[in-house]
């Protein structure tokens, strides 16, 4: 036998192996039936929430007159901020190269899809009006960051939706005679979204080309997504929001949010879907390193954005620092400063702090402090309006979420768990047809140093 037969062999036992490892969780078992039902269940109570808002106004919220943004637009920001892992993983470092991210690509994808798509819909719950939505679109002025946000959102939902597709597609067509015993629906899914793959080199000649435009095209898309959102602020001259720097501010954040989001991923999809093979220690190093360096980069805007105000010192800066530093919001505000981002931060430092359970814990603290980060950034700023708050009753000066209000900003969370559990349990969380490649390239390399 031939040394190229012996090769093609082996290449084929390798991908029969990775498949079967990928497709074992994919199975809509009782167990997937009763998770799914609890989050339908919760998913319902949270939509009567809404459905009382929507009979009775916003009213039913802690929003006000002077404080009309809160829990939602926070939830909104951090939504648009988990989304941009997609682009960090699969974008810059696919693109640069780093081969160590194929087997958490797709999770990263995942989770960019399930945060885009329900971030448009945070913005809906925070609307009086829904119906009027369409008026966004049918009279949008350009002049309006409202629209570009909307447009941002929209392309980079629909382009890591198509990312996700497309790095899918030799693993439907490898996986649909690998599906014994799934439904038969199921099975004819796969065969009909393979579109007829047959694994012929001119065809991943131009899925290459495909995935490297979609990777080129998202980052540039990636970037506006969050600067728009940043400048839904930033245009303001509230104290707090007026800042140049809001831009970058907001996308290493954004990066910081991500990076947490993949990590507990990891640690679900390696326990609960038997994937150590593939989701090794060495992957969970190495993205706690990159979570290290984003929260160290989050941590210099950090520091510039309360700096300078606070050495300038001007009045109403004075006031909206102080409520933060010592006043109303000061716990809330170190509590989010040191548990989610400068304790990780010295944490991450040590090797053994970047093992599954440490860095999986470390992140939900980060993930935490990311939501409540966007919760500062919103409410605190429009506390302290210019114009001097006079005439109006007790409850206008200050914002307290109502138990409706929770229940709707619940409500897209339990979505973003929806998706993400449909996607992974329909399909293989790990890119069979790359980490095969993967596999096979290293053992040529291993046999080539041998000779």
């Amino acid at each position: 036998m031939s040394s190229n037969s012996e090769h093609q062999i082996a290449k084929q036992e390798t991908i029969d192996k990775v498949a079967a490892d990928a497709l074992r969780p994919v199975n809509i078992g009782w167990g997937f039936k009763i998770w799914f039902a609890l989050l339908a269940i919760a998913l319902g109570v949270c939509i009567y929430a809404y459905s009382i808002q929507l009979r009775e106004g916003l009213g039913v919220t802690g929003l006000r007159d002077f404080i009309s943004w809160g829990m939602y637009i926070a939830t909104f920001v951090f939504f648009v901020a988990a989304s941009l892992i997609g682009m960090l993983i699969s974008g810059v470092l696919g693109l640069i190269g780093y081969d160590w991210i194929k087997p958490i690509g797709r999770i990263a994808e995942i989770i960019a899809v399930a945060f885009a798509a329900i971030a448009g819909l945070v913005i809906v719950s925070d609307m009086g009006r829904p119906d009027r939505l369409p008026f966004v679109f049918m009279y949008g002025r350009f002049q309006s960051p409202i629209l570009w946000d909307v447009t941002v959102v929209t392309t980079y939902f629909a382009l890591s939706l198509l990312l996700y597709y497309v790095t899918l597609l030799p693993d439907l067509a490898i996986s649909k005679d690998k599906l014994e015993g799934r439904p038969k629906l199921l099975r004819k899914a796969y065969e009909v979204l393979s579109i007829k793959w047959l694994h012929k080199n001119e065809q991943y000649r131009i899925l290459y080309r495909i995935i490297r435009i979609l990777l080129i095209l998202i980052i540039p898309t990636a970037f506006a997504i969050h600067t728009v959102t940043s400048w839904l602020f930033a245009v303001n001259p509230r104290p707090g929001w007026d800042s140049t720097i809001f831009g970058p501010y907001f996308l290493s954040g954004a990066f910081v949010a991500g990076a947490a989001a993949v990590i507990i991923a990891m640690y679900f999809f390696r326990n609960n879907y038997k994937l150590k093979d593939y989701l090794t220690i060495s992957h969970f190093d190495k993205i706690g390193k990159l979570l290290a360096l984003v929260s160290i980069v989050y941590l210099y805007f950090n520091i510039n954005e309360f700096l300078v105000p606070g050495y300038k010192l001007k009045k109403f800066d004075a006031i909206h620092l102080q409520a933060l530093f010592v006043g109303k919001h000061a716990i809330l505000f170190w509590f989010t400063q040191i548990t989610g981002l400068i304790l990780p931060i010295i944490l991450l430092f040590f090797r053994k702090m970047r093992r599954p359970i440490p860095l999986t814990v470390i992140s939900v603290f980060v993930l935490i402090g990311a939501w409540l980060k966007r919760y500062l950034i919103v409410v605190p700023t429009q506390e302290h309006p210019y114009l001097p708050i006079q005439h109006v009753p007790e409850v206008f000066k200050v914002y307290t979420p109502t138990l409706i209000e929770t229940a709707v900003t619940a409500a897209s969370f339990i979505m973003v768990i929806m998706i993400i559990t449909l996607l992974s349990k329909l399909f293989p969380v790990i890119p069979i047809w790359e980490v095969a490649e993967d596999i096979d390239k290293k053992a040529l390399k291993e046999n080539a140093e041998k000779e």
